[in-house]
């Protein structure tokens, strides 16, 4: 569902000079597969799910998702696609109701349609008890949970989700990995970012470590542990980023 072949983003910073904030990487993701990016922050985590995402224009190198090349295809990647970053802006005058049926509208949802969808994602979030209050009223896990129903409103095959439970409190990020664990029941294709050990042993299928834009690995748990020789995921982490 996800290809990417040696996928490189270069900026040019008037006082660091070049920046290689993602250098020549190489992976897959599949259908009904969770893949997390662990790395630290400016590992490069964001930048490569951004480039998914047709956020960003590859320097060099490609991409594929769900078959279409994430430069000339954008659209055709953008309308098959949930993408979560926490540079994702909500409309602080509306409702958290309203700023749903807004991107509902986006994506061509009929009233029928929209009106189950969001009954739906509104329970499984726990957003009903608010939905009638302003954005700008909210609380930030309320925010992160109304990010959460407009990046899945339009059941997307492919979820790219950018460190998404973080700063949230236990339950609610209790709520947004039952989530990513649902939609992989469903064949969907998760690909999420974080720096949160515990929660990447949890979640994920297989493991990418990022480090200063390079992967320096690929694999289940069992592969790393293997690999290294270190059966904790932190201590894996650790050994090969070095730091």
């Amino acid at each position: 569902m996800i290809q990417a072949e040696s996928l490189t983003k270069h900026f040019q910073d008037k006082k660091r000079g070049l920046i290689k904030a993602v250098d020549q990487a190489s992976f897959t993701c599949n259908p009904g597969e969770i893949f997390g990016l662990l790395g630290l922050n400016g590992a490069g985590k964001t930048t490569a799910l951004r480039l998914l995402s047709t956020t960003l224009k590859p320097t060099s190198g490609t991409a594929k998702v769900a078959g279409f090349d994430i430069v000339r295809q954008s659209l055709e990647v953008k309308s098959r696609i949930g993408f979560l970053t926490g540079n994702t802006a909500l409309y602080p005058r509306l409702t958290a109701d309203e700023v749903i049926t807004y991107f509902c509208r986006l994506y061509g949802l009929n009233s029928g349609e929209l009106e189950k969808r969001k009954k739906q994602i509104f329970d499984t979030l726990g957003i009903t008890e608010f939905k009638d209050t302003k954005v700008d009223k909210l609380s930030t896990g309320m925010k992160q949970k109304v990010s959460i129903a407009r990046t899945i409103i339009h059941d997307p095959m492919v979820l790219i989700l950018d460190e998404p439970t973080v700063g949230l409190d236990v339950i609610t990020s209790r709520g947004i990995v039952e989530m990513i664990r649902d939609a992989k029941r469903q064949g969907k294709t998760v690909i999420f970012s974080t720096h949160m050990m515990e929660e990447a042993s949890k979640l994920c299928d297989r493991i990418a470590i990022i480090h200063k834009g390079k992967i320096l690995i690929i694999g289940s748990l069992k592969e790393l542990q293997e690999k290294t020789g270190e059966k904790d995921l932190e201590n894996i982490f650790v050994k090969l980023v070095g730091e």
